[in-house]
């Protein structure tokens, strides 16, 4: 990890996916994520998890956190065109992978 902020960093963003949405804000300095999953069979599911990221390419992360209920999450994130790629596993042992969009969301209070 760099010790500059991610670009993400401070922000808020929406991730749709087929079947689940969630909305993931960041830390101002990128190292803990706010989660709260708004639809699909996990709604309902939010908390805070510390996260590590890496950058692999222009605007491209790699970022995973495990959730406060066990679940363990890996993000693929292209923040400059708005693609998401997901695998995690949830409490129950499904393993689920996902793809879909990433947008931007104004801040949350």
């Amino acid at each position: 990890m760099s010790d500059a902020p991610p670009m993400f960093a401070g922000r808020r963003f929406r991730v749709s996916y087929d079947g689940l949405a969630a909305d993931n804000r960041y830390s101002a300095d990128g190292h803990r994520v706010h989660y709260a999953i708004v639809s699909g069979a996990y709604a309902g599911a939010y908390g805070e998890a510390g996260c590590e990221w890496r950058q692999v390419a222009e605007g491209i992360h790699a970022i995973s956190w495990q959730e406060t209920d066990g679940a363990t999450v890996v993000h693929v994130d292209d923040f400059l065109h708005g693609h998401s790629l997901a695998r995690f596993t949830a409490t129950d042992g499904r393993f689920h992978r996902m793809q879909g969009t990433l947008q931007a969301l104004p801040p949350h209070d």
